[in-house]
C-alpha cells in the first residue's frame, strides 16, 4: 500500500549566505522597493543583495534579458569571490528579528526551510490574488540565477512543537550570521543536526502553511518547477520541488499584523464625515469620539471598545473621530452574497464593499483617490497637510481570519494585512539545483 504524502513536507538545504556581518548587505523584500531605495542600498554596499534580486525596477513586468543576465553575473561574482559562501551540510535555519513597535520590544522567531511545492490549496494556502506581470519578472530572474533569494513568508499552527524543537537546538549558541536592517536586529543560526531536522519535519507534517507575504513568489516557484518537470529535466527529489519559506508560528508574540489605513482624496462636493453619518444612519451604528494619540499610535486599542468591524473616519479638520459599525450582519450578506462569513466580517471588506463603493466614492472625481499606509502618523500628516480629505482608520486583521478566508478559498480585499516587520532578503539563499 502506498504511503500517503504529508500535508507539509519540509527539508533542509545547503544555503548560500554572506560571510560575516550582514549589515548593509541585506534588504527589504524587492516588491516594496523603488529605484531610490535600490540606489541607497547599493551606495551602502555594491554587494547588497538588491544587486541580484532587483535587476528591474519596478518589478511589475518583465524587463530586458540583459538585466537578468547581469544579475546572474553578479551572483557568480559574489560566489566566486567568497562574499557569498555555501554551507557544507543541509540545514534548517533558525531566524529571529528583534524590533520595537510603539513602546514595546518584540522578537519574532521563525524557521527558514524548503517546503515541497504543492498546487495552491493543497497544503499551501493563499489569501491574495496574483498578477501576471510580477510573476513574469520573477520567473526570468529565477531562470537566470537558479536560486531563490526573497523568501515567502508563511504562518502555521505549531501545536505539534516544531518551533520548540528547532529553538531548543539553538539554545544559547551564537548566531551564524547577524546584522541590522532598518532598526531590526536580524540573526540566523544554521541547524544541521539530522536528529533535530527529523523532529522538526515530523512536527510540521500535519500543519498546512498559509502565505502571509509572497504570493507572486510562490506561484513563480510553482511555474518554474512545473516547466522543468514537463521538460523531463527533474525528478521528484530535485531542489526545484522545494520552495524557500520563512515560517512563523501563529501564536508567536512577535508576529504583528498591522492595519493598512485608507487615505481618501478627490472629494469635490464638500462630502465629509458628518454627511457620511447622515447618509448611512439607518444602517450603521455611529459614535462620535475624541481624537487622542491612541488613534494614531494604537488603533486596535482605540477601536476595540466599539465592537467588531468598527472603523474610524476622520476629516481634515481633526475635530472628531466618527466610529461606525454595521448594525446588522445581513447588510454584508446582501452586498457580498458569494463571500464566506469570515470575509464579510472583515472591517476592510465592510469598508470597501459598503462605505467606499456605495457611499464615499460617488463623491470622488479623480481616478487616483486612495492612498494606503500602516503608520498612524502618516495618516495624521496627510489629513493636516491636505494630501487627503478623509481617512478610514482600521484595526489589524486577526490571523485566524486570514487563515479562515484562505481555507474558504476566498481572496481578501486589497491591502488587508501588513505583516511587520518585513523579512530581510539576503539572510540565506536557496539553490534550485
Amino acid at each position: 500500500m502506498q504511503e500517503s504524502r504529508r500535508t507539509t513536507e519540509i527539508r533542509p538545504f545547503r544555503g548560500w549566505r554572506y560571510a560575516g556581518d550582514v549589515t548593509g548587505r541585506i534588504a527589504p523584500p524587492y516588491d516594496i522597493l523603488d529605484s531610490a531605495d535600490k540606489t541607497a542600498l547599493l551606495s551602502g554596499s555594491p554587494d547588497n543583495i538588491v544587486s541580484v534580486d532587483l535587476p528591474h525596477v519596478p518589478p511589475v513586468g518583465v524587463g530586458p534579458q540583459d538585466v537578468y543576465d547581469a544579475a546572474a553575473a553578479k551572483l557568480a561574482e559574489l560566489q566566486s569571490s567568497g562574499t557569498l559562501v555555501q554551507d557544507d551540510a543541509p540545514a534548517l535555519y533558525a531566524y529571529s528579528q528583534t524590533y520595537t513597535w510603539g513602546d514595546r520590544q518584540f522578537t519574532r522567531r521563525a524557521m527558514i526551510c524548503g517546503v515541497r511545492a504543492t498546487e495552491l490549496c493543497e497544503g499551501v494556502w493563499p489569501h491574495e490574488q496574483t498578477f501576471a506581470g510580477p510573476k513574469a519578472d520573477r520567473l526570468k530572474l529565477t531562470e537566470a540565477t537558479r536560486l531563490q533569494m526573497s523568501s515567502i513568508f508563511g504562518f502555521f499552527d505549531d501545536s505539534a512543537g516544531a518551533g520548540d524543537a528547532l529553538w531548543e537546538a539553538v539554545g544559547s549558541t551564537a548566531p551564524t550570521i547577524a546584522g541590522e536592517l532598518n532598526g531590526v536586529t536580524e540573526k540566523l543560526w544554521a541547524i544541521t543536526d539530522p536528529d533535530v531536522i527529523a523532529r522538526v519535519a515530523d512536527a510540521m507534517a500535519d500543519s498546512p502553511i498559509f502565505i502571509a507575504d509572497g504570493h507572486h513568489r510562490y506561484t513563480t516557484a510553482l511555474n518554474y518547477r512545473n516547466a522543468l518537470r514537463e521538460a523531463g529535466e527533474i525528478d521528484d527529489d530535485h531542489e526545484a520541488n522545494f520552495v524557500l519559506f520563512t515560517l512563523v508560528a501563529m501564536d508567536d508574540p512577535g508576529l504583528l499584523v498591522l492595519p493598512t489605513h485608507r487615505l481618501i482624496g478627490g472629494i469635490t462636493d464638500g462630502f465629509d464625515c458628518e454627511a457620511l453619518v447622515a447618509e448611512t444612519a439607518e444602517t450603521v451604528v455611529w459614535e462620535k469620539a475624541d481624537i487622542t494619540d491612541q488613534l494614531w499610535e494604537d488603533p486596535d486599542a482605540f477601536l476595540a471598545p466599539f465592537g467588531p468591524g468598527a472603523i474610524a473616519f476622520v476629516d481634515g479638520d481633526l475635530a472628531a473621530a466618527y466610529v461606525g459599525r454595521l448594525a446588522k450582519p445581513e447588510t454584508m450578506v446582501e452586498r457580498a452574497p458569494d463571500e464566506c462569513d469570515t470575509w464579510r466580517g472583515l472591517d476592510v471588506a465592510i469598508l470597501h464593499t459598503f462605505f467606499l463603493d456605495a457611499h464615499i466614492l460617488p463623491h470622488v472625481s479623480v481616478t487616483q483617490h486612495l492612498g494606503y499606509t500602516a503608520k498612524g502618523d502618516q495618516v495624521h500628516d496627510a489629513l493636516t497637510s491636505g494630501a487627503c480629505q478623509m481617512a478610514a482608520i482600521l484595526a489589524g486583521t486577526p490571523l485566524a481570519a486570514v487563515r479562515d478566508v484562505a481555507l474558504a478559498k476566498a481572496v481578501m480585499p486589497h491591502k488587508s494585512t501588513y505583516f511587520f516587520p518585513k523579512l530581510a532578503t539576503g539572510m540565506v539563499l536557496k539553490p534550485l539545483e
